[in-house]
């Protein structure tokens, strides 16, 4: 029964983010014996990728290690190296076209999150519903949020609530819906943020939350306040620099204040959507840029 408590409490850190007491905890039960045993391993490679030290991932598992496990190297490989994703993507193709054991959940997160983070939203929603985990419910709704599907969504939440209202995963849920629904309902979001700080610790992920149910109050002075915790625990949280950015927007500071924002968030998060999108608009404005005043220079030729 103790084990089964501290698992239950190492996967509420895992959902608000917490990554460094995640690994701590495991590491403290790492000589623990029993059936719990393969639950806590996915555990803790699941905190190693979420670090980004996708090396101890890639070297720990190996061809002989559970079959739960094998989903989390290719997860960690997949981000570990680009240059791969195309062959890793390919490969995941052909384990999803047959028929997929949906009682390993692990396998069916791994596959959606690679889906997800390739813009195929139609094939990890194919993958989440074959599903009835509530993790999987919880990604399902973060896709439909990802696509605008607001009406999905909601649907989603409902079917959550059913499962387990009061669990860590629909509550999270309620905040993400809350904050795209805007309005009154950021308040309430931010009350679910506030009410997990409170109960379990304060991570960059909730205070993140916090920050983005602020600035769709206008509330910029307690945005910045969240922001800046968020920083002091890790300096280069994408969501955290994005959400410093537009702050600096709305709060009218200097140009270098956001550019040096932007500046850390491409040294440090390369591969972010946000930073992909950004460097292709750059990209495209120079393009453009370079054609005017070339169309410039032979007019007045």
């Amino acid at each position: 029964m103790t084990m089964i408590l501290h698992l239950f409490g190492i996967s509420c850190l895992r959902y608000i983010g917490e990554k460094q007491k995640r690994v701590s905890y495991m590491s403290h039960y790492l000589l623990i014996p029993g059936k719990h045993q393969l639950e806590r391993d996915v555990f803790m490679y699941r905190a190693y990728i979420a670090q980004k030290k996708y090396r101890v991932v890639l070297d720990e598992i190996t061809g002989v290690s559970p079959s739960e496990l094998q989903p989390l190297k290719l997860l960690a490989e997949y981000f570990a190296a680009p240059a791969k994703r195309s062959s890793i993507v390919s490969k995941l193709e052909q384990q999803t076209s047959g028929n997929v054991d949906v009682g390993n959940h692990t396998f069916l997160i791994v596959a959606a999150t690679i889906y997800y983070h390739e813009g195929n939203f139609e094939s990890a929603l194919r993958i989440l519903n074959q599903a009835e985990h509530l993790e999987c419910s919880a990604l399902t709704l973060q896709t439909y949020l990802k696509m605008n599907r607001v009406d999905l969504a909601l649907k989603e939440l409902k079917s959550m609530q059913e499962k387990d209202d009061d669990a860590t995963l629909t509550q999270l849920a309620q905040a993400w819906l809350n904050i795209t629904m805007g309005g009154e309902k950021l308040q309430d979001a931010y009350y679910i943020f506030q009410e997990m700080t409170d109960k379990h610790a304060s991570t960059p992920l909730l205070l993140n939350g916090q920050a983005v149910s602020f600035l769709g109050q206008a509330k910029y002075e307690e945005a910045e306040a969240a922001l800046q915790e968020a920083l002091d625990k890790d300096s280069n949280n994408p969501d955290t620099l994005i959400n410093m950015i537009v702050l600096s927007q709305h709060l009218g500071k200097p140009p270098e204040v956001s550019n040096r924002y932007l500046s850390q968030l491409k040294e440090s998060n390369i591969d972010h959507p946000f930073v992909k999108e950004y460097l292709q608009k750059e990209s495209e404005f120079d393009r453009l840029t370079k054609l005017y005043s070339a169309s410039s220079v032979a007019e007045v030729s």
